[in-house]
């Protein structure tokens, strides 16, 4: 158990566990301990006169804000232990809608369920993972130098109710995350064991179905032992609200093994498969739907949609030894992508149209090792690590093509092979001593570009590219309810292998430099706060132009926002949250009136209630505000706001649960997704730029039951 507290009885002073559930805190004599944690009974043990760990169990419970307590360990991480009482009762038909619970991030899908949504967080149109890292047990999920964009993270081989916790920062001043983090990184965490076996099944309008499965694998004689397993099943289905039927269907199988290897050694195996396929109804024109060709929920283009496949193994020893650990992994992915698209209609190719396949086939291999120390000097608390690792993603004919009615090619814009390498080095050195918390960290990436191009008989010739990455972290607590901080930090991502090797050498890896200065209160043992004033500066922009194949490079731009969070718990059952988040997004190389970015988000809230009684009645009342904002370059279009409302209802028992869930409670209209396109429809003359939109989901209903055993 991570993150839970220990203190001494009837003292001030705490300490908190590590990842493994480890602790270290110095006393005198022997005394009495009081241990606790977020959704636990606290427990009190007393110290035995003796050298060996001691073992604290903890028993389930209504959460509590009362057992959250605040470590220099835990400061960043506090809102993401809370976060876990929103994974069961808020909806989600995915867990890419989990990415939800980082204060102020937005996603968008706009062609079918099945295709990674596009994401917004601290100012940042962020594509569809280019500026957020993504992970679930340490396997990456983004995929650099993709068909459709660079770092896209397609989190639906997750199935949600396999996710323990999800760990999340923001900005770039994390030492062990790399490329793409440079707005923020989510790490997922699977569930080690389950509770219980789960049948369920959900029904809803627009012909939605789901089914899942999960059991345990082995009996409790092995559990006793260290060893389990366990094996989660889903499907899903659903048209959506549109008028050509996206019969869109999902389908996931996974498998998850830990078992001890001695006392000090554990292993952990996970495999994974997903298979999915959808039409789409893509981005329509706001003139189409004025003028009466189509409704909200038309189509212009009903080829659109796609298939993506992904399949994945991953496997992790750690090994414990005093105050330490030393962990290895290794993993693997095969990934498989098709989408046909359409963004102009007629504006390229007046007679055939300007559909656009995007394909690739991936093998993705890489391998990670850290090494975590903790020393004592005095009164202080030294935590050192070490880390190295390298990922290695062969994409064999990655293709843009000119195609019509999906299968016909009638040219072939980019085909070819890419090869990308990344080699890394991390160091962090951690010091707690008294009020004060000091971090201070670098790494070292290096990154290996080349491409085949099957379209050219003259080859140009590989490049490589590194980069240094120093992060600094200063704390100080004033006391246990307030804590000050500052963050310092230089991120990057890494541009597309295409465009390194055909394009511009000089943006081969553009950093970004991010500062926070912060302060975190509990100024009750029921509220939660945390606010932030950040920046953010791109020394380079870039922005992935998918239809084109190409990467645009929009400069330098700056970033200044202000982020607040607050959580309150009002009884023992019933808790609110309210997430305030502003930006202002500027280009620093266009003249003033020119230097918006296009849908960069402003102004966001995300709030609402959380209930959960003892009497099994528990569930989630939930907004969303995301304000209007520019859409181009001089703000003369602009995307719509939207406040968006999501109900979810439940009565669990210890055999069973039912209950519903009301997507877009109030029915509003609203675009989910928004571009400032230029496009022709048929037989128009001219070409237009105005506002293209997929329109959000209207009222939603799913009815779900559950059996447990």
């Amino acid at each position: 158990m991570e993150l839970a507290y220990i203190r001494v009885a009837d003292e001030k002073g705490f300490t908190a566990t590590d990842e493994r559930g480890n602790f270290s805190l110095k006393v005198k004599s022997a005394k009495q301990l009081i241990a606790g944690l977020f959704g636990y009974d606290s427990a009190s043990i007393i110290i035995p006169d003796t050298s060996e760990f001691i073992l604290i169990s903890l028993d389930r419970a209504q959460a509590d804000l009362k057992e959250v307590y605040v470590t220099a360990h835990s400061l960043h991480a506090v809102f993401s232990a809370v976060s876990k009482i929103d994974l069961n009762l808020q909806p989600a038909k995915s867990t890419q809608d989990f990415l939800k619970i980082i204060p102020g991030l937005f996603i968008a899908q706009h062609q079918g369920g099945g295709k990674a949504e596009q994401i917004f967080v601290r100012g940042i149109d962020a594509d569809h993972g280019t500026d957020i890292n993504i992970s679930v047990d340490g396997l990456p999920v983004n995929m650099v130098s993709h068909a459709h964009g660079q770092g896209y993270a397609d989190l639906h081989f997750l199935i949600p109710e396999t996710v323990g916790n999800i760990e999340f920062g923001k900005g770039p001043y994390y030492t062990d995350i790399g490329n793409l983090a440079t707005t923020a990184f989510a790490r997922f965490s699977t569930l080690n064991v389950l509770d219980k076996n789960v049948f369920r099944i959900e029904g809803g309008q627009f012909n939605s179905f789901r089914a899942l499965g999960m059991m345990e694998l082995l009996g409790k004689k092995q559990k006793e032992k260290g060893t389990n397993a366990y094996l989660a099943s889903e499907f899903l289905y659903t048209d959506g609200p549109f008028d050509v039927p996206q019969h869109f269907n999902r389908f996931n199988i996974f498998v998850k093994f830990n078992t001890q290897l001695g006392k000090k050694s554990r292993l952990r195996l996970i495999a994974s498969t997903l298979s999915s396929q959808w039409n789409a109804s893509g981005q329509i024109p706001e003139r189409a739907v004025k003028e009466g060709l189509i409704d909200r929920f038309g189509t212009i283009d009903s080829a659109e949609g796609g298939y993506t496949s992904r399949t994945n193994i991953s496997l992790k020893i750690i090994k414990e030894f005093g105050l330490g650990s030393w962990e290895n992994q290794a993993y693997f992915s095969k990934y498989y992508f098709k989408l046909h698209s359409n963004f102009t209609f007629f504006l390229k190719d007046t007679i055939n149209g300007d559909q656009i396949r995007q394909r690739e086939s991936r093998n993705t291999f890489g391998y990670r090792t850290s090494f975590t120390n903790v020393t004592y000097a005095g009164s202080g608390k030294l935590t050192s690590e070490l880390g190295a690792g390298f990922r290695f993603d062969q994409t064999d004919n990655s293709e843009l093509s000119h195609t019509i009615n999906r299968n016909d090619i009638l040219e072939y814009k980019q085909l070819g092979d890419v090869d990308e390498k990344n080699l890394f080095l991390f160091v962090s050195e951690s010091l707690e001593h008294g009020p004060w918390f000091f971090n201070l960290g670098a790494r070292i990436d290096y990154f290996h570009f080349d491409y085949f191009d099957e379209l050219s008989t003259q080859q140009e010739p590989a490049k490589g590219k590194a980069t240094v990455s120093p992060r600094i972290n200063l704390q100080y607590r004033l006391n246990n309810q307030t804590h000050l901080y500052i963050k310092l930090g230089k991120g990057f991502h890494s541009n597309d292998t295409r465009s390194v090797i055909l394009g511009h050498p000089a943006n081969i890896v553009p950093s970004a430099y991010g500062s926070d200065l912060g302060i975190f209160l509990k100024p009750t043992s029921t509220l939660l706060i945390n606010v932030a004033a950040w920046y953010l500066y791109f020394e380079d922009e870039l922005v992935y132009v998918g239809d084109e194949g190409t990467t645009a490079s929009i400069g330098k731009t700056r970033r200044i926002g202000i982020d607040f969070s607050g959580r309150y718990q009002f009884n023992k059952w019933l808790f609110a949250d309210l997430n305030v988040n502003l930006a202002k997004p500027r280009s620093l190389e266009q003249p003033k009136g020119q230097d918006y970015l296009p849908l960069a988000p402003t102004f966001t809230s995300i709030g609402g209630l959380c209930w959960k009684m003892q009497n099994g009645l528990n569930g989630s009342l939930r907004y969303r505000y995301l304000s209007k904002r520019p859409a181009n370059e001089d703000n003369s279009i602009v995307a719509h706001g939207y406040t968006v409302t999501d109900l979810a209802f439940n009565y669990t028992r210890k055999k069973f649960e039912t209950g519903f869930v009301l997507e877009n409670l109030f029915n509003v209209k609203w675009n989910e997704a928004q571009f400032a396109t230029e496009s022709r429809l048929k037989n128009e003359p001219l070409p237009v730029e105005e506002l293209h939109f997929t329109p959000g989901t209207p009222l939603f209903l799913r009815l779900k039951l559950a059996v447990f055993f």
